[in-house]
């Protein structure tokens, strides 16, 4: 590209913008896709079918939970041998908050900029870690696809040992990387997941209807864990170098 034309060029950034406004419209739309997916179900289902998804929904927000209140907690206690919890609860305050509204890890940037800066932490560390978060955080996305897709499997009577378990979530996570900046991008991974278990791309795209059904809870509190989390981990790798005295 180097040797190519101003005028090539030019055309690339046309077409890189016309493409971006596509994709912007396209998400503009997930709306009316959504409220589809919902009558289609209740209409062909009844109510009942919602019962099972509100099973699925507790389940996807209990797994969540779970990271953000036991396993963030326990890796803040071995880096800092200090009670985990002022800390967390105050990330999940200020950022989670706010990033369970506005769904979007990108615009929570400024949130956790301060909120880092609050903390008394380096900028030269989080004006790049809270930044490259946004993008590449795994931990909500991560949970969606291996809950889903287990649940596909569950469903389908197919038996998964640990081992095949731990192989997932090693996929998932490492899938998930890059998927959070994305708006519903951890559940288009999970047709990656389910190829896993020899699942057909046509059953792995139904669970993707069914997590966009559920996806506005969902899509919140994956946010609100991954962008969370950015300012936890942030904190902890600066903090674990501070005098025990210092921190938080």
């Amino acid at each position: 590209m180097r040797e190519a034309s101003q005028q090539s060029k030019e055309l690339l950034r046309t077409l890189a913008d016309i493409t971006s406004k596509i994709v912007e419209w396209i998400i503009n739309l997930a709306p009316f896709g959504i409220l589809g997916l919902v009558y289609t179900t209740i209409s062909g289902k009844g109510f009942e079918a919602l019962k099972s998804y509100g099973m699925l929904l507790l389940l996807l927000l209990g797994s969540m939970a779970l990271v953000a209140l036991v396993v963030n907690p326990l890796i803040v206690f071995i880096m800092l041998r200090k009670n985990p919890y002022p800390l967390v609860w105050r990330c999940l305050k200020v950022s989670g908050v706010t990033a369970f509204f506005t769904r979007s890890s990108a615009a929570n940037i400024p949130v956790n900029i301060k909120l880092c800066r609050d903390l008394g932490l380096n900028p030269e560390t989080y004006s790049v870690s809270i930044p490259l978060g946004s993008t590449i955080n795994m931990a909500g996305a991560a949970v969606t696809i291996n809950t889903l897709t287990l649940a596909a499997a569950n469903t389908l009577g197919i038996q998964v040992d640990f081992g095949t378990a731990l192989v997932l979530s090693i996929v998932a996570a490492i899938s998930a990387c890059g998927a959070s900046g994305v708006a519903g991008g951890s559940l288009l991974l999970i047709p990656v997941a389910c190829s896993l278990f020899g699942i057909p791309n046509d059953l792995a795209m139904q669970v993707v209807s069914v997590g966009f059904v559920i996806g506005v809870i969902q899509d919140s509190c994956e946010t609100a864990l991954n962008s969370s989390t950015d300012v936890l981990f942030t904190a902890v790798a600066e903090m674990s170098t501070w005098p025990k005295e210092k921190r938080y």
